[in-house]
């Protein structure tokens, strides 16, 4: 399978710019120089969701501006659908579809369709054939009954479906998504990620690069999640594999149906809660190559307690997201 998007190295520095007064006063004065991104790597195979998560101003809106040719690096390349960002900015733009939250984007007084009309031409898009493609893309995200009315009467999910399709009007190869689904209600939101996983990237097979705030949203939708933090990518994986590397240990929850009278080995009960009918639950944290988990059920049966049940429990993307974030802190 192809790497649709490819970033090696990729650094932005910018240079802050300094009022007339500074320039007066300090003409000699070193300007500050402000590192957006440094050293970043990231890869996303054909047909693939990622997420891309961090904290403001972490780097992500100069990396999503980098890779759609808004932004030129510093150094390091990076590549859509196997064209330059800087070499082949043209074919960059044909081959990708950005989808943005920002609605002033959009001409407020004209209808849907002449949005869509409007942006079609300016991907070379003219005629009976324009015509079709838009018709076809407002059916797609539902908006035909609503496309000849103007854009100041959508709500935030119209507006937020119209430039969904604004953005597949030259049937582009990848589409990068920056908080696709900020100030959405939660129906609009998740009639939007259920276009995005079936449509998409299931029936059309788009390579989607999403940048998003909504950890929720990461997990439901993202096949990989990379996490940028202080202008680096700090991990990039599937969400067991980023689970895995945070966490050396596993919890399960087990309920007994009696209690448990030896409590030592290779194992730590975290919570211990009374229930109904004799039962106790216990929240247990074990290595995950270890054997804590084997020995404390096999202390429960020679104590003559009935496994009523026992699930692992997931790290929480919450937590691990705050553990990259807050060791990344701290090592600086």
């Amino acid at each position: 399978m192809s790497m649709m998007v490819q970033v090696e190295g990729l650094t932005k520095v910018f240079v802050k710019s300094r009022s007339l007064r500074e320039l007066a006063l300090r003409p000699f004065r070193r300007r500050e120089r402000i590192t957006a991104i440094e050293d970043v790597n990231l890869h996303i195979r054909e047909g693939e969701i990622l997420g891309l998560l961090g904290p403001n101003g972490a780097g992500k809106t100069t990396l999503l501006k980098i890779l759609t040719g808004l932004l030129v690096p510093t150094r390091g390349w990076g590549r859509v659908a196997g064209y330059d960002v800087v070499r082949d900015p043209t074919r960059v733009r044909l081959s990708l579809g950005f989808v943005t939250s920002e609605e002033r984007s959009f001409y407020w007084r004209l209808t849907g369709r002449e949005n869509l009309h409007f942006f079609g031409r300016l991907s070379n898009l003219t005629g009976a054939g324009l015509r079709l493609r838009c018709q076809e893309l407002l059916e797609r995200v539902e908006l035909d009954d609503a496309a000849d009315q103007r854009f100041m009467t959508y709500s935030s999910g119209m507006k937020q479906r119209l430039a969904v399709a604004r953005a597949l009007l030259h049937d582009p190869r990848v589409v990068i998504m920056d908080e696709p689904t900020r100030s959405l209600d939660p129906s609009a939101a998740r009639h939007l990620r259920r276009f995005i996983q079936e449509e998409l990237c299931g029936r059309q097979g788009k390579t989607i690069l999403l940048a998003t705030h909504n950890l929720e949203e990461a997990e439901s939708l993202c096949g990989r999640i990379a996490i940028i933090s202080r202008a680096r990518i700090r991990i990039v994986g599937t969400l067991d594999e980023i689970r895995a590397a945070e966490s050396p240990r596993d919890r399960y929850r087990i309920v007994l149906n009696g209690t448990l009278s030896a409590q030592g080995g290779p194992y730590r009960i975290v919570d211990e809660v009374a229930m109904e009918d004799s039962r106790r639950e216990y929240t247990l944290e074990v290595d995950r190559e270890g054997e804590g988990l084997t020995c404390f059920l096999r202390e429960a049966l020679n104590t003559s307690c009935r496994v009523v049940s026992c699930q692992r429990l997931e790290l929480p993307l919450q937590e691990v997201f705050d553990r990259v974030v807050q060791a990344d802190e701290e090592a600086t």
